[in-house]
């Protein structure tokens, strides 16, 4: 499930998936709140377009995802069964592991993918797609898109001090994710 946060100029409304976040900005726009209001992917940092025309359960409802229809048997979680070839020592260290073979690879794929450099880099990307979209005017926003491309959490944390602290949550969220 992608989450998503809604913001009306640098206060937070909403955290969850996109109908939740839609419903919060019609309410925001709704009540003609400061500032603009805006909801961001939070994994890509992007901002999302909405449309908010209608009354809130019509928001609601474009942006509800589809219920899953109910099946017999064993859920389906989205795994795909493929062939793995390994050598009867990985096999054999495999079958010591607890969960078994499967529950141990994709505990190691995550693990790789987390330590992954690419996946750090798309998570300072989002981070800097969603400081430019919410806080391009705020003081210091030039030297921590420097800190943030240099990886330096210090300066990160000294030039965002000061701004406000929905927005300081929120890049914490991202850059940790």
């Amino acid at each position: 499930m992608s989450v998503y946060t809604a913001f009306s100029g640098h206060m937070r409304l909403a955290v969850g998936d996109l109908a939740e976040t839609a419903s919060a900005a019609w309410r925001a726009h709704a009540a003609d709140l400061e500032g603009p209001i805006l909801v961001f992917d939070r994994a890509t940092g992007a901002v999302v377009d909405l449309d908010l025309r209608g009354a809130e359960e019509d928001v609601r409802g474009r942006y509800a995802e589809a219920a899953p229809t109910a099946r017999r048997g064993r859920p389906s979680l989205g795994v795909v069964a493929r062939e793995v070839t390994l050598l009867p020592r990985h096999w054999d260290w495999l079958a010591k592991q607890p969960g078994g073979a499967s529950t141990t690879l994709r505990r190691l794929v995550d693990e790789a993918r987390k330590s992954d450099a690419s996946a750090a880099r798309e998570r300072t990307d989002a981070t800097y797609r969603f400081i430019s979209g919410i806080g391009g005017d705020l003081p210091g926003f030039e030297a921590y898109s420097r800190a943030l491309f240099a990886g330096d959490e210090e300066m990160q944390r000294q030039t965002s001090a000061g701004w406000p602290e929905d927005i300081r949550d929120e890049l914490a969220v991202m850059i940790s994710r």
